[in-house]
């Protein structure tokens, strides 16, 4: 164990990593003494019951990953501390342009959007095959995270992921990579874990069994001839045949949708009376508005942006309402899994120098247009303030230098006079001499 550890520990190129020996070595991890994570539940159960059964949280789903798919990747160099401009080194990001053939990143972001949300974990494997390098994204329910550490204790301080193994239901043996070869993309951690995520519908899939049950009630109440329930009473002497038989021509002109509000005719001893006669008794609005609200607020969507029942009333559609719930979505949701999908990809592929990082582009973004503007009327006023600087005598290289960074202790004065900015003493006098 601790003669692998030290193999693994050696930081690999990912395209180096691809000719690893442990590719050829599937019993690598057999003798492994340690803890080895894997998601939480049923992904398949989860997939068919509350992504295709339940449009709520289809709708939760989409609208994250509508926006979280429009980026695209560039590096950002750091500059003493602080962020710089994004470039595009083509040769390093093309397996993020084309992650596998036919594909695109924002194909590749909307896998990845979709696995966080119903699994917690994403996992992207760099693999090279004859027809060149592409990425694989690897169904997380058949992906285990193992743990080890130099004593094989798998709650050691030095304990940390060695490699993942991808078990294929069709595979003869499982396919072990090592940390250089899969991007693990996992937002939300989850707290009982050490290395695992969570997923946000894991928090209210009682409530999505709630909507689905209220779904299949109102169904219910139009199968049933548009009403809660229609209670009959008999007289004491009918016969158990003659009972049936009531009952079956009961159903057969009385039940459905297609047979509300139809006259009931009954016989000598029949007492009808009707429970519950309209949907309006139960409040069914309320009822699920409430709980699509709640399965929202764990997506980080807000009901204006879905368009349900709760957020489509009040102020909450004025113009610069909407604007501020946009930006909250953006800001709160959106952005910080960009950062956090960008960190993830990065030992994918080579970056340039050790002072750059994966970034996200989120220009020509027409959901964050308003960002854009706002961010040209930060620029408007940074030039203004540059320009003001340099008129009172601060040189342009310093003045840029404290507007970008925030740090005023740059600024360094030219020993120019503001407005005409030249040197004491250096002034001609107006011609005329002193009476002119």
């Amino acid at each position: 164990m601790k003669g692998i550890a030290r193999l693994l520990s050696a930081r690999t190129s990912p395209k180096a990593a691809l000719h690893a020996p442990f590719w050829s070595h599937p019993t690598f991890f057999s003798g492994l003494i340690g803890d080895r994570e894997t998601i939480e539940g049923d992904f398949e159960t989860v997939v068919q019951k509350a992504l295709k059964e339940n449009g709520i949280v289809w709708a939760c789903i989409a609208a994250r990953q509508m926006v979280f798919a429009e980026a695209r990747f560039a590096w950002r160099k750091f500059e003493e501390g602080r962020p710089g401009d994004l470039f595009d080194d083509s040769d390093a990001l093309d397996i993020l342009k084309r992650p596998w053939p036919n594909g695109t990143t924002g194909e590749l972001l909307g896998h990845m959007e979709q696995d966080v949300s119903l699994a917690g974990n994403c996992f992207i494997a760099l693999v090279e095959d004859a027809k060149g390098r592409r990425l694989r994204r690897l169904r997380p329910d058949w992906v285990t995270i193992v743990n080890g550490s130099p004593n094989d204790d798998p709650f050691d301080v030095r304990s940390r992921p060695v490699g993942y193994i991808y078990r294929s239901p069709r595979g003869k043996e499982p396919l072990v990579l090592t940390p250089a070869q899969v991007a693990h993309y996992s937002p939300v951690p989850d707290p009982v874990a050490q290395w695992r995520g969570m997923s946000w519908l894991s928090t209210v899939l009682p409530e999505v069994r709630a909507d689905k049950a209220a779904t299949k009630h109102k169904a219910k109440f139009f199968e049933n001839g548009a009403a809660l329930s229609t209670v009959l009473s008999y007289d004491a002497t009918i016969t158990p045949d003659e009972f049936q038989a009531f009952v079956d021509k009961f159903k057969e002109q009385h039940d459905g949708a297609d047979n509300a509000y139809k006259t009931l005719h009954v016989g000598g001893g029949v007492d009808p009376k009707v429970i519950g006669a309209n949907l309006r008794q139960l409040d069914f609005k309320a009822t699920q508005g409430g709980g699509e609200t709640r399965v929202a607020a764990a997506a980080g969507v807000h009901p204006v942006i879905l368009g349900l029942s709760e957020g489509l009333g009040g102020s909450a559609l004025n113009a610069g309402n909407y604007a501020q719930v946009r930006r909250r979505f953006a800001d709160m949701t959106i952005r910080p899994l960009w950062r956090s999908a960008a960190a993830a990809l990065e030992v994918l592929v080579e970056r340039p120098d050790d002072e750059s990082q994966l970034w996200y582009d989120a220009t020509d973004i027409p959901f964050l247009r308003d960002d854009a503007k706002q961010e040209a009327e930060i620029r408007d006023k940074q030039a203004t303030t540059i320009t003001r600087l340099v008129r009172e005598g601060f040189t342009a290289d310093s003045a840029v230098q404290a507007v970008r960074t925030g740090d005023w202790t740059v600024l360094e004065h030219s020993g120019l006079f503001s407005v005409q900015l030249q040197p004491s003493g250096t002034q001609e006098e107006p011609s005329g001499g002193e009476d002119a």
